[in-house]
């Protein structure tokens, strides 16, 4: 069964790409979803990110994500050492998932990180989905209720969209609904011939 690897930057839409293959047929995985179940279902993750950040990193069992963030995002060698821990747990997660997938065309990993945590090497394909900078601003600050100096930065902090765009397979350019259904609709066909 072919493997694609779905991302794209912050507001590009990719989640409904997800969505869309995923009621076209396609076993969808989201692995932002998943990493957070895993960091709180998994014991062997509970405990690294335990040592990794202390038992704040947790609170009534769930995780204490404002504190999480707040000590990763201002410390790099600890996000590396937190992604060290979750990312090869979202792998194997992944692998597990995928084995189980019966009569599906395809299975699509989506993840916003799908080229940093190096799961692209785990697929067949990779769609990258892109739109301009100002709409994705926008569709962040609207989503978000946030503002476009704190989108503008959060797109500072991710890989560039040319960069993304030079690896990818498939481009779907997410600008107006229509155009972006026929562009998944043309590519699910497509996959559902690999």
């Amino acid at each position: 069964m072919i493997r694609v690897g779905l991302t794209g930057g912050i507001g590009s839409g990719k989640s409904l790409v997800a969505q869309v293959m995923g009621l076209l047929g396609a076993g969808v995985y989201d692995s932002d979803r998943e990493a957070r179940r895993l960091m709180e279902e998994e014991p062997g993750v509970v405990a690294a990110v335990v040592g990794l950040l202390g038992d704040e990193a947790y609170r009534d069992g769930r995780v204490n994500r404002k504190y999480v963030s707040g000590r990763v995002f201002r410390d790099r060698r600890l996000l590396e050492g937190l992604n060290a821990v979750v990312h090869p747990a979202v792998a194997a997660d992944f692998e597990r998932w995928a084995a189980d997938q019966q009569g599906v065309p395809y299975v699509v990993l989506e993840s916003a990180i799908l080229f940093e945590s190096g799961f692209d090497r785990m697929m067949d394909r990779v769609v990258v989905v892109t739109a301009p900078e100002a709409v994705r601003i926008e569709r962040t600050c609207r989503r978000d209720g946030t503002t476009s100096e704190a989108v503008r930065a959060r797109i500072a902090n991710q890989m560039q969209e040319k960069e993304r765009l030079a690896r990818a397979d498939f481009v779907i350019e997410n600008e107006d609904r229509e155009s972006t259904l026929e562009q998944i609709l043309k590519l699910h066909r497509l996959l559902s011939k690999s």
